[in-house]
């Protein structure tokens, strides 16, 4: 029989070298590794369950792209043929014109009247090879140029708590605040209100995520929280 030292269902923050469980029952999944008959963290981090699964994601750590992520990303540089996006990687990615539209572009076009500098995208990324070339795609669902609103920048391994389960933690905040929210994957959240105090919240919101993703019952806390701001300010 095995044992589980963090409780299922809960998330815990731990450290390299600690026990998460013992016994053949459980499988050490990304962040922890075997070693006997025991699952060990391998990095600083928080510790879940999933099923027979014991997984650590990182407290923090730099993005790193990875094939199907949606990500945003900011145009850094354009030339005749494919623009160069910023994804908050170490290496730009190549957004080429048969990825960017459907639309002729005529040989010659000048393609910043397209996407020019600094424009925010929503992509996804098509490849990722050994040596970091990188490329992204606006061909798909949801993949589209962003205008307006502001860019709050959180550490990546928190997106996923950010988002919630099947979408369910950012979708309270943008019924919470009528903004309009796109999580990307690289850290980039991008909000849009109607007024500066409803997006000023739902920043708020999403920095109180960031900062207790590893808290129980932080949806009820998220939620407290939006209530009691939009209550001060009736």
């Amino acid at each position: 029989m095995g044992e589980l030292l963090i409780k299922e269902n809960e998330k815990k923050i731990v450290v390299p070298g600690e026990v998460l469980a013992t016994g053949m029952d459980y499988l050490p999944a990304s962040g922890a590794f075997r070693e006997d008959d025991k699952i060990i963290s391998s990095l600083l981090g928080i510790a879940s369950t999933n099923g027979r699964l014991v997984k650590v994601v990182p407290l923090n750590g730099p993005y790193v792209p990875k094939l199907g992520d949606t990500v945003i990303g900011r145009i850094a540089d354009v030339n005749y043929s494919n623009w160069f996006v910023d994804i908050g990687y170490a290496y730009d990615a190549s957004l080429t014109m048969k990825e960017a539209t459907s639309e002729f572009i005529p040989r010659g076009a000048d393609i910043s009247e397209i996407f020019a500098l600094n424009d925010l995208l929503v992509l996804k990324i098509t490849n990722v090879t050994r040596s970091k070339a990188i490329d992204v795609s606006l061909r798909g669902p949801g993949l589209r140029g962003l205008r307006g609103g502001k860019v709050v920048n959180v550490m990546a391994t928190k997106v996923p708590r950010i988002v919630g389960k099947q979408g369910s933690m950012i979708g309270m905040i943008k019924d919470m605040t009528g903004c309009d929210i796109v999580a990307g994957q690289n850290g980039r959240i991008w909000i849009s209100g109607q007024d500066p105090e409803s997006e000023k919240l739902a920043t708020d919101a999403v920095r109180l995520i960031e900062d207790e993703s590893h808290v129980s019952g932080l949806t009820d806390r998220v939620k407290a929280f939006m209530e009691k701001a939009r209550g001060e300010k009736k």
